[in-house]
């Protein structure tokens, strides 16, 4: 047995579409330390099952993880309802996405409220050239 199967039956059991937790709390539900890395590296906190044994803990469930703090130590579990795109687009029986990459960047980037990404960064950019 899993050492986070304690986190995954109580995601299951939440019933949350989304339970913020501090690492305190998670290390209470799975009754040990969480390791070092879990505070010092945001990819600790994955959603990639495949390289990462405590992804299972919140994937299984149906859930992914979202706005990993680690200055405060929180992470946000949401529930995962999204479906998996189709690979085939058409005609034929269309099989699920499960390649390793397909998503794996997704919630890795956190746009500060108030950024308009559609805005230039540098001053410059938005000045017109005489041509």
């Amino acid at each position: 047995m899993s050492k986070y199967k304690p986190l995954e039956r109580h995601l299951r059991a939440s019933g949350k579409s989304r339970l913020a937790l501090t690492f305190s709390q998670i290390e209470k539900i799975v009754g040990s330390r969480l390791p070092a890395s879990a505070r010092r590296y945001p990819a600790w906190w994955s959603n990639n099952e495949g390289s990462h044994v405590q992804a299972q803990a919140w994937k299984d469930p149906g859930y992914r993880t979202e706005q990993v703090d680690i200055a405060e130590e929180k992470v946000t579990f949401v529930a995962d309802s999204s479906p998996l795109p189709e690979l085939s687009p058409g005609g034929g029986k269309a099989e699920r996405a499960s390649a390793a990459l397909f998503g794996s960047m997704k919630g890795t980037t956190i746009v500060m409220p108030g950024v308009d990404l559609t805005q230039p960064t540098a001053p410059e950019w938005g000045e017109r050239s005489a041509e």
